[in-house]
């Protein structure tokens, strides 16, 4: 219990426990596991991190990134995987992950150009901040390819969103954008609909802190919400690529199944998951 709930009367607790439950955080660490857990409020959203064995076992961060702020009944989520192949994909995940969710929550008129044209702006201020990352811990030759590397840029895939649930008899609004192979599922009722973003998962899209967009323009999914439409989306690094074949609801404890992989010894690939219900 929030401890400040103690010194209120029942009346006034109970109002500001409903207020609370209108509001909700959460940002990975990157640098430890997360079990899955849950907030439930006007959205019901779960939410889980997991390092890959690799990165487990040598202390090093997960290249992965996720987030969702929830504010009554408007939700901004990110999810970001980092190019592992590129300099510190982990900076990238979490400068574009922290970036993009603070851009969303900030601005109402969103459209795709609008988010390209602040991918290619952001690209600036991430090379600088790149930059400034220290490297003195390297010397010699691997200090001078390290600087090479760095000057290509940092890159990171990317999900996110913003879902702004209907009132006052007016329509919802839910607004997606994508670049790369991260997993983007969506459900009306109990039907999948998913087949809407067919052949738009590719690995040469991304992000790079030096060039912006690359591998094409961001994909833009956007459509109204109605009232009486339960909705669920469901979005997942290729860690939980075991989730790929099931349409269905999955258990907490099947996902933290996943979550741990204790039957392979650890994930091949770092994993990060966000559901949401509204």
């Amino acid at each position: 219990m929030n401890p400040l709930l103690s010194l209120l009367p029942t009346s006034k607790k109970k109002g500001l426990n409903a207020r609370l439950t209108q509001q909700f955080a959460y940002i990975s660490s990157q640098t430890g596991d997360q079990p899955l857990s849950s907030h439930h409020s006007r959205f019901m959203c779960r939410y889980g991190y997991g390092r890959s064995a690799e990165s487990a076992s040598m202390g090093e961060s997960g290249q992965d990134f996720a987030a969702v702020r929830i504010h009554k009944s408007v939700c901004c989520f990110v999810l970001c995987d980092g190019v592992g192949l590129s300099y510190r994909g982990d900076f990238a995940a979490r400068y574009l992950g922290s970036s993009l969710l603070d851009w969303m929550e900030q601005r109402q008129d969103l459209s795709a150009n609008q988010l390209r044209e602040y991918l290619e702006r952001l690209a600036g201020a991430a090379t600088e901040e790149l930059d400034r990352q220290p490297l003195d811990h390297e010397s010699g030759l691997m200090r001078s390819v390290l600087e090479d590397k760095r000057r290509q840029g940092s890159q990171s895939m990317y999900i996110c969103g913003k879902i702004e649930l209907p009132k006052r008899g007016t329509r919802g609004r839910l607004r997606l954008a994508w670049q790369g192979d991260s997993r983007l599922r969506l459900w009306k009722g109990t039907e999948e609909i998913s087949e809407l973003f067919d052949h738009t998962f590719s690995t040469a899209e991304r992000w790079s802190t030096s060039r912006g967009p690359i591998g094409g323009k961001p994909h833009w999914y956007e459509r109204s919400i109605p009232a009486d439409m339960p909705m669920r989306l469901q979005v997942y690094t290729d860690g939980l690529s075991d989730l790929d074949p099931i349409r269905e609801p999955v258990p907490d404890e099947q996902i933290q199944v996943l979550l741990d992989a204790s039957h392979t010894g650890g994930l091949d690939d770092d994993a990060a998951f966000i559901e949401l219900q509204w």
